[in-house]
């Protein structure tokens, strides 16, 4: 039997830990649970956590065009990011890929099909793409999103079995919960109009997404009949947990 295909999009947020840094312990927590899981699932990684990774130890000057620092810092955190998932996963006994995109790359049929060979000829041995968006050319995701939709786009692409987006809180929350400061996670979704509805407009601390740009992206995904869960990517095991339904999470068939 071939292995089920995740992606996996893991925001700042998580990879931080809700801290200013990157956490070395959550990367090594993902890489633990992925060779966990490795006889029955396949996977490929879209993270965040580039500008999060440069900050931790630069500081650039400020010449008043705010988007240019973030993309300089992007260039610098990049490698340093790829480097602690590397040494992390090599200890596991896994091996990882760099991938760099831009959405012109999902306009052009030419670049699409390279793209999904490449990536497929990567995973069929054993490596595992890490993709990001290239942010020296490139600032949709800098400036609104932290990957959601770039995650969305990819996993369309790859016809993966499924998209887990990694964030800070159990999945989507009812508006009333929040407003009653006792969040209730909507556990399942088939009516994404009816989900807007619910969803506050705020971006978390270190990312640019919110559950705005979470939903955006789970209606790429809901086109190309792919299921999108929504977990709380702070806690240990989160993937393990959500695939044996031990945790709560929100899952968009």
């Amino acid at each position: 039997m071939s292995k089920k295909r995740i992606l996996l999009k893991i925001g700042s947020n998580t990879l931080t830990k809700e801290t200013n840094q990157i956490s070395r312990g959550k990367i090594e927590d993902i890489g633990r649970q992925i060779a966990a899981l490795n006889n029955d699932y396949e996977f490929i990684i879209v993270s965040s956590g580039a500008i999060a990774a440069a900050k931790q130890f630069v500081k650039l000057e400020h010449n008043g065009k705010d988007i240019n620092i973030k993309q300089a810092l992007a260039a610098i955190g990049q490698p340093h990011l790829m480097r602690i998932f590397q040494e992390n996963f090599r200890e596991l006994g896994l091996f990882t890929s760099q991938c760099l995109l831009s959405y012109s790359d999902f306009e052009k049929q030419s670049s699409k099909i390279n793209i999904k060979n490449t990536i497929d000829v990567l995973v069929s041995n054993n490596f595992i793409p890490i993709i990001n968006e290239n942010d020296t050319v490139a600032t949709d995701e800098i400036k609104f999103g932290d990957n959601d939709k770039l995650a969305a786009l990819t996993a369309s692409l790859l016809e993966v079995d499924l998209l887990i987006i990694a964030t800070n809180t159990n999945g989507i929350y009812t508006k009333a919960s929040i407003d009653n400061n006792k969040p209730e996670t909507i556990s399942t979704v088939t009516n994404l109009t009816n989900l807007k509805n619910e969803i506050s407009t705020g971006k978390s601390s270190h990312g640019t997404g919110g559950m705005e740009s979470k939903i955006e992206a789970a209606t790429i995904t809901k086109e190309a009949q792919i299921e999108t869960w929504i977990v709380n990517g702070i806690k240990d095991n989160f993937i393990v947990d959500a695939i044996n339904n031990t945790s709560e999470y929100t899952k968009i068939k």
